[in-house]
């Protein structure tokens, strides 16, 4: 074979190991890396690294924690996935898509731009909704998810008149969905504007849903909770809330059903900048899950409160963000809150996390104080890999070449020169 053949197909040969290289590499030390699994919520959860795979490219199974940030090589918001082995991967959003949820196994994510369920054990996406819905709360065995569904008109057009054809402020409905058929069937609630929050009671039998009232009144911050049974879809009682109460969270209710839990805050409705929102002070207060009417008890909470999550030991378990004006320096933490106003951190993120999801499972068994896994730098997407084996490649190609220069012929290997093969001597 000639020398100039041989060497390409050695470069056709050497190119062909690098992508399976590439390809392979990342399971097996990225399987070095993780920890080992651990059923509990990690203590501390970290960001990953710039070149982190994502949980199509190596998933990582269910999940122990899910967070949100933009210090990843998005450079916007971005889910990162710690699995229960300890590894970490992102999973991509849409620009303008809203945060999902993860079941209650922490397996599926729900992603709520394209109506889809993301398999973390594979890394598959298969249809789950129609488009259009906003997930509200997982059923406590995972079996149905309750959805808002927005149904105002977004184009305004007028008739000949100058009447106004469309309407801009029309009610939500409030829905369930299986979805693992896509089956919906509407929850009659009465009218809403909006729906904000939902929470199921621990039996799944009842459903506690706030948010705006009026839909005419669109300034107005006012909420409504209403106590539904979504099977039999009557109304049990309903509070107005104002514009300063809330629904605690899809935690909301207490693990006996006897109380269920709003979020209060002393400060502006209406704030007008950040500095302002911040100086929020924020309690617990509780109703009477039979009766809607307050019950004794107040826990206060430190900093921002974002939702209540779960209880541990009667304790409310609340994601708190700190007070830091600047986004990238603010740190969310999961805390167990006491009535005395004592507090146990439970989870700590990275400042500038803006969203954390914990799957049911773990939140039901107070499974805190896991591990505190990191992100393995070998965890990388294939592509990675090969940019790295790429420049060695073209070095080892190079010093070949130089020792077997393409322009020397095999007969001047002694220095002299050979004549034609049909030459005669004449």
């Amino acid at each position: 074979m000639p020398k100039r053949r041989a060497s390409a197909v050695a470069t056709v040969i050497a190119a062909a190991a690098v992508v399976i290289v590439a390809g392979q590499t990342p399971g097996w030390l990225a399987a070095r890396a993780d920890a080992a699994p651990a059923e509990a919520v990690p203590s501390r959860v970290r960001d990953p690294w710039l070149w982190q795979a994502t949980v199509g490219q190596h998933p990582v199974g269910p999940a122990s924690v899910l967070f949100f940030t933009a210090h990843t090589r998005y450079f916007e918001s971005t889910g990162v996935v710690v699995g229960r082995a300890g590894g970490y991967r992102l999973l991509p959003i849409s620009v303008g898509e809203q945060h999902g949820l993860l079941s209650s196994d922490g397996r599926w994510y729900l992603r709520p731009g394209t109506g889809s369920l993301v398999d973390l054990r594979t890394g598959d996406e298969r249809p789950a909704h129609r488009p259009g819905l906003r997930p509200l709360a997982w059923s406590p065995h995972g079996g149905q998810v309750l959805f808002t569904r927005d149904n105002d008109d977004t184009v305004i057009a007028y008739g000949p008149d100058n009447q106004q054809l469309d309407d801009p402020s029309k009610p939500d409905d409030l829905l369930t969905v299986d979805p693992w058929s896509g089956a919906e069937r509407v929850i009659p609630v009465g009218t809403f504007a909006s729906h904000s929050r939902a929470a199921w009671s621990p039996d799944g039998s009842l459903l506690a849903v706030t948010g705006r009232a009026d839909p005419t009144a669109e300034a107005s911050e006012r909420q409504r909770l209403v106590v539904i049974d979504p099977v039999g879809g009557g109304v049990r009682w309903q509070v107005e809330l104002g514009e300063q109460r809330q629904l605690a969270g899809r935690g909301a209710w207490s693990p006996d059903g006897r109380r269920i839990a709003l979020l209060t805050y002393d400060g502006c409705a209406r704030c007008v900048d950040t500095a302002e929102l911040l100086r929020r002070s924020w309690r617990i207060e509780y109703l009477d899950a039979a009766t809607g009417r307050p019950v004794d008890g107040v826990t206060p909470v430190r900093g921002s409160a974002v939702e209540l999550v779960a209880w541990r030991n009667g304790e409310p378990v609340v994601e708190r963000q700190s007070q830091e004006a600047d986004h990238a320096k603010r740190h969310t933490v999961l805390a167990a809150v006491s009535a005395h106003g004592g507090e146990q951190v439970l989870l700590t993120a990275p400042g500038g996390v803006s969203d954390v999801e914990v799957p049911g499972d773990l939140l039901a068994r107070a499974a805190y104080g896991g591990p505190e896994p990191r992100p393995s730098p070998f965890a990388a997407p294939p592509w990675w890999y090969a940019a790295l084996a790429v420049p060695p490649l073209l070095v080892v190609l190079a010093l070949a070449r130089r020792r077997n220069p393409s322009g020397v012929r095999a007969g001047c290997d002694h220095g002299g020169s050979a004549d034609p093969p049909d030459a005669r001597p004449r």
